[in-house]
């Protein structure tokens, strides 16, 4: 799935050409990474300034992941603590050691479709994506390594609430009949309901079909998936930022100093504008298209983002989520990403569920064919 990344990277890039003359006259290099960490992740944040474009704003630019063992809810094992202990990280981080160590074993080839190796860990990501015979095992997986820490801190969720899970609905909420539905209830759909997942190519899912992710790390709110392709490559111009994420060639352009859209049209990713306070980028975005709904929020979600370096192999981010229609008041949470040692992402060569369109609709055209009791 990663090869050399050219046309996706050269469209967001020409968008970006056409935002502002300054851009077109001289293009800005990309920072190069850090030589070495210089920043301890286990302690608090050193006094820092984060270096300069040649126009004078703070720094973002580089490849960065997001991916890590902490999750975006806190597990019920640790109720109301923030905070994983040492002995925690230790157990876990040591568990991902075994879990390469057993994941790099050589596979039989003449092992049988059903066979599954033992295996001493196994996260429930791995499990998800096959495993064995026909899924995808530990070498094309990278959900992450080490447990996600803040400003030092060892983090038991990515979301900041007092329960690390988000906060009850209101009682009127939208019902769940009103929220866009989910890409992976429809797989369970019968391929002769109409209307359903199977009438059309329009009515495939956008990641099914390569156009965007079927994970959030677009966003917003930006997140790791399970699976793999947490990487980002920030861009910068006086007069936009550019996010391209790996998942799936998504080029997410945040309008730097401008006002959002009136026309109602809902792009991928949503309507994004940004501004900078001090050091601080701060990305506000709403317009969210209903396939890229937030936990059932999107037609009236606002999502505020920030993006601040505080080390040179670290880069803070927080996010804010307020739908009045959905939450009595707004709520999010918070991670750092780190650095990759390249400079440039690697094609998502994401091509399965195009070629199989053909396939999945004339098999579903057969089944509608076998229930109407006709011959296909």
């Amino acid at each position: 799935m990663r090869h050399a990344h050219i046309l996706s990277l050269g469209l967001a890039l020409s968008a970006l050409i056409a935002a502002g003359p300054a851009f077109a006259q001289k293009a800005p290099a990309i920072s190069p990474a850090p030589a070495a960490a210089k920043y301890d992740p286990s302690k608090p944040y050193p006094a820092y300034t984060a270096p300069r474009t040649a126009w004078g704003a703070p720094d973002l630019m580089g490849v960065w992941s997001n991916a890590s063992l902490t999750p975006l809810t806190r597990a019920a094992a640790y109720k109301d603590k923030a905070a994983f202990s040492e002995q925690d990280v230790a157990k876990l981080e040591g568990d991902v050691v075994t879990e390469i160590e057993e994941g790099n074993q050589p596979t039989d080839p003449n092992a049988p479709a059903d066979f599954v190796a033992k295996k001493t860990v196994e996260r429930p990501e791995f499990k998800a994506a096959g495993g064995a015979v026909g899924g995808y095992d530990r070498g094309w997986l990278d959900p992450g390594n080490h447990v996600m820490r803040v400003n030092g801190e060892p983090r038991t969720s990515l979301i900041t609430t007092a329960t690390g899970s988000p906060p009850a609905k209101k009682a009127n909420a939208p019902t769940p009949a009103a929220e866009a539905p989910s890409y992976i209830a429809l797989l369970g759909e019968s391929p002769t309901k109409k209307g359903g997942a199977f009438e059309n190519m329009e009515s495939r899912s956008a990641g099914e079909r390569c156009i965007v992710s079927f994970g959030r790390n677009g966003g917003p709110p930006m997140f790791a998936n399970g699976f793999y392709n947490n990487n980002y490559l920030f861009v910068q111009t006086p007069d936009a930022v550019m996010i391209n994420v790996e998942m799936n060639h998504d080029a997410r352009i945040v309008r730097l100093n401008s006002k959002h859209r009136t026309d109602n049209v809902r792009p991928y990713f949503g309507d994004s504008i940004g501004w900078w306070e001090g050091d601080t980028l701060v990305v506000e975005t709403t317009n969210i298209p209903q396939t890229q709904q937030f936990m059932g929020s999107w037609k009236d979600l606002k999502v505020t983002e920030k993006f601040k370096r505080v080390a040179d192999d670290r880069l803070y981010y927080s996010f804010t989520v307020d739908d009045p229609t959905m939450w009595d008041a707004p709520w999010g949470g918070e991670y750092e990403f780190h650095p990759l040692e390249t400079q440039r992402l690697y094609e998502y060569a994401c091509h399965e569920g195009n070629y199989a369109l053909h396939g999945i609709l004339s098999g579903a055209r057969v089944e509608e064919a076998k229930a109407a009791g006709k011959k296909y």
